[in-house]
């Protein structure tokens, strides 16, 4: 059996007896980060061999782990915090498991996307996982500009040093669209801000510290114009994302869109020089 056990995602008091039964029975314990783990199990008196299983090895790792899975091993699989398989390797490993037809059971426990979406105090009903936000400047402002298009809370995850500039591209294209900044959750210094973006990057440390997640608050919707509009904005990006001047993307996306080609222009500039 193939276990998938989350990990707590700050507090090591948030992880689940059952995961710790598990962890104690388990064979073999694969971890995104062996340290990190070993610490994780010393706290809790466990001592189980570790193997390491992480973005760079995993596809070597896979005929062994599958492997020992045949061999009647139970495994279980741990990332460095929350839920193995998302946003990390593990889902390769689970995904190589189901496709041989071994048993794999998931294990429920600590999750930092519903805890800073439930912490945000926006619309929960549905939501949208964006995973982490793109490092490239044009691939962020085209997540932000989809964000922008949303009816539905968006969460995303991003990198403390990174946290400023992401806020700074969202400022004019989401507006006055609330925003929670959810940081160190579930740890003794846990802080959870909330604005719109521009407010929220005022409101920054000189030197940002921990994990973060973003939560978006979720948009209005949007008319048909305006849904015409974001259409042609998002085709206008792809075209000019992939090399083609101005006047060449406008003249196409006007042709896709039905829209005017002077319009289609227009934009097309107001979008190259945003990037530039």
């Amino acid at each position: 059996m193939l276990y998938i056990c989350p990990t707590p995602i700050g507090n090591l008091g948030d992880i689940t007896l059952r995961v710790l039964d598990t962890l104690r029975q388990a064979d073999l314990i694969a971890a995104e980060d062996t340290r990190r783990t070993r610490a994780l199990l010393s706290h809790y008196g466990i001592s189980k061999p570790l193997v390491s299983f992480y973005e760079h090895n995993e596809l070597k790792r896979l005929p062994e782990l599958l492997g020992r899975l045949r061999g009647g091993d139970t495994i279980a699989l741990v990332s460095d915090a929350g839920m193995p398989g998302i946003c990390d390797p593990g889902y390769r490993l689970i995904a190589a498991a189901l496709a041989k037809e071994l048993p794999v059971e998931v294990l429920p426990g600590p999750s930092a996307i519903e805890t800073a979406l439930v912490s945000s105090g926006f619309a929960t009903d549905s939501f949208v996982f964006l995973g982490y936000l793109p490092r490239r400047k044009g691939d962020l402002k085209k997540v932000l500009s989809g964000v922008a298009a949303q009816t539905r809370t968006c969460v995303a995850f991003e990198t403390p040093h990174r946290l400023r500039a992401t806020l700074a591209a969202a400022a004019p294209i989401l507006a006055g669209r609330p925003l929670a900044v959810c940081r160190e959750l579930t740890k003794k210094f846990e802080e959870i801000t909330r604005g719109s973006a521009a407010e929220l990057a005022d409101g920054l440390p000189e030197k940002v510290k921990g994990e973060v997640v973003l939560v978006f608050g979720p948009g209005e919707a949007v008319s048909g114009e305006a849904a015409a509009k974001a259409h042609l904005d998002e085709l206008l990006r792809e075209l000019l994302d992939a090399g083609l001047p101005a006047r060449r993307a406008a003249a196409l996306a006007a042709l896709a869109t039905g829209a005017p080609r002077n319009r289609a222009y227009k934009l097309a500039v107001e979008i190259k020089e945003s990037l530039s």
